[in-house]
């Protein structure tokens, strides 16, 4: 263990998301000193501008589509039609995310982790000069501050990105990031990107009364998924009434932002385009990667296509320097990045936790001593022997009963090998009850 100076530590984790709490809870927890640095909020973008933000607004609109389509026959009678008080949504979803922060903020006490409020960079492999915020959160206002460490875990985590030509202004033309900070509702939405953020937001806003038309460049709908979740999610999409249109194909140049909304003329690919209005624009597009700027070239750590190279205990190639959580892409989930974490904290202490990879994508797979396809790819050959051996697909008919999209779920049996698999799809899979609390990393559920 450190001792000596207070700017002497076990381990400093640069960044506070999911992962990077979590693994700075977990090495105070094994007995370690530990710092944690961030310019932010704890929690990081899944609790502030991710996750939960994102499932309270979701619970909200869930529960007026409910009253709407089943209240009568579910026995509830409201006099009248049902309002939405959007101010009074987000101001819940506020007050969500405030309550979880307050408790991570907590946490960091409990658990004896230093908390250094700045934006931290390397100089070297042991070495991060944090550039401390001002009583009044000014950046780089309260001077300097340099920590040394047997250990570093990089966890700095994403940012919303746009595509080529279009420049988000946080009025007409919005990121996720701007989404939830909206305080009252568009009449009508294109979102751009029909993945895990741009169907959940698609969801969200149609429950909500707002006219939402969602565009994908790719074939299908949250593309990164089984095929037939896929096919199933955009069924239901189509059947309450979203515009959805796949193999989307729009020249940027034709995007025009005025007073009274956006236009954009947009068609299928070898189809007819037309220009299609509305009062704003969500680019929901994906995310890059936090590597700039945070002293990489002071040490031996490589990078390919934006994100950090690791092995499959979070390694880098740089001896004592982990990184972790969507800095080394792969699956950018906030569990993910806890997972990751932990194994990072339990490798350096020589208590080895492997991540488990079931899931991976080939390249990340590959990497890390696994077969070149994995249950979960589309297209993959162990994928097509899960088609085959599939035992059953039903309705989750209690779901719809309560009132909500049915879901789906499917069980596959395993083959010689012991390949099996499993896919679900449904509200449940992604409402809050799905997400892992803050306390789920740590195995503390006090």
């Amino acid at each position: 263990m450190a001792v000596g100076s207070s700017n002497t530590f076990d381990l400093v984790v640069l960044g506070a998301g999911t992962g990077g709490y979590s693994a700075a809870f977990r090495a105070a927890q094994l007995g370690l000193k530990v710092a944690l640095v961030d310019a932010d909020k704890i929690g990081g973008t899944c609790l502030h501008r991710g996750c939960i933000p994102t499932k309270a607004l979701l619970e909200s609109a869930d529960f007026a589509h409910r009253v709407r389509t089943k209240g009568r026959e579910l026995g509830v009678m409201i006099p009248g039609e049902a309002v939405i008080d959007y101010a009074a949504i987000a101001a819940r979803k506020d007050q969500v995310v405030r309550r979880m922060w307050t408790g991570l903020k907590g946490l960091v006490g409990k658990n004896k982790v230093e908390w250094v409020a700045g934006r931290g960079r390397l100089e070297g492999p042991g070495k991060v000069r944090v550039q401390l915020q001002g009583e009044d959160g000014t950046p780089g206002a309260g001077g300097e501050r340099v920590l040394e460490a047997t250990d570093v875990i990089l966890a700095t985590g994403s940012r919303v990105k746009s595509l080529p030509g279009i420049t988000p202004d946080g009025v007409r033309i919005l990121t996720s990031d701007d989404v939830l900070r909206l305080v009252e509702l568009p009449a009508s939405m294109v979102i751009v990107g029909a993945g895990a953020v741009g169907c959940e937001f698609a969801s969200c806003f149609h429950d909500l009364g707002v006219k939402v038309t969602l565009l994908e460049y790719l074939p299908a709908i949250v593309p990164l998924e089984d095929r037939d979740v896929s096919k199933e999610l955009e069924r239901s999409f189509k059947r309450r009434g979203l515009d959805v249109m796949t193999n989307a194909r729009f020249d940027v140049g034709s995007l025009v932002v005025g007073d009274d909304g956006i236009r954009l003329t947009v068609g299928p690919e070898g189809g007819e385009a037309k220009e299609i209005a509305a009062d704003v624009i969500l680019v929901a597009t994906g995310r890059a990667a936090n590597i700039e700027d945070i002293g990489l070239e002071t040490t031996r750590v490589t990078t390919d296509r934006g994100v950090i190279l690791v092995d499959g205990h979070m390694r880098t190639a740089e001896p004592h320097v982990w990184a972790i959580g969507d800095i080394v892409g792969g699956l950018w989930l906030a569990h993910t990045a806890a997972h990751e974490g932990l194994t990072a904290v339990h490798t350096a202490g020589d208590r080895v936790r492997r991540p488990d990879r079931a899931g991976v994508r080939e390249a990340r797979a590959a990497g890390q001593g696994g077969p070149g396809s994995v249950p979960g790819d589309r297209e993959g050959p162990d994928r097509r022997r899960l088609r085959g051996l599939r035992q059953g697909d039903r309705p989750r008919g209690d779901r719809r009963d309560a009132g909500r999209p049915p879901g789906r779920t499917a069980r596959h049996g395993a083959d010689r090998r012991g390949l099996a698999g499993r896919m679900a799809g449904g509200p449940a899979v992604g409402d809050r009850r799905g997400h892992p609390p803050a306390s789920d990393p740590l195995g503390d559920r006090r």
